[in-house]
């Protein structure tokens, strides 16, 4: 289990944000987090420490060419463990009758990404 959490606390403007925050005595150093949205990284992923809190500000720009029809899934995730944080997925396009599109699409996204992680522990471990 990571010893990081993160609490969304909005998406305004095309940009996702929230708080992260360490498990007390555990990191001293600045978190490595990284946006994962079919199978890429996205670029200017921000990661601002509020000292006073203990805290750090995490601000998440989505390119707007990622937005078309369908659902975009995106997968926030701890870069040295691996641990998924938090997700969310936009919507877009012709109005659905139900977001399980949503949920299958993320399912899919950490299903990948499980596969990946199973894969490589096998190499290692052999």
């Amino acid at each position: 289990m990571s010893e990081l959490t993160l609490t969304k606390t909005r998406l305004f403007e095309g940009v996702w944000e929230g708080v992260l925050t360490v498990d007390a005595g555990k990191r001293r150093v600045s978190p490595q987090i990284e946006v994962i949205h079919l199978e890429a990284r996205l670029p200017d992923v921000e990661l601002v420490e509020d000292a006073e809190a203990g805290q750090w500000v995490l601000r998440v720009p989505i390119p707007a060419a990622l937005l078309s029809d369908g659902v975009q899934s995106f997968v926030i995730r701890d870069a040295d463990s691996g641990d998924v944080l938090e997700s969310f997925a936009i919507l877009a396009g012709e109005v659905m009758a139900d977001d399980l599109r949503a949920e299958i699409a993320l399912l899919r996204e950490e299903l990948d990404m499980l596969k990946r992680a199973f894969r490589r522990h096998c190499l290692e471990t052999m």
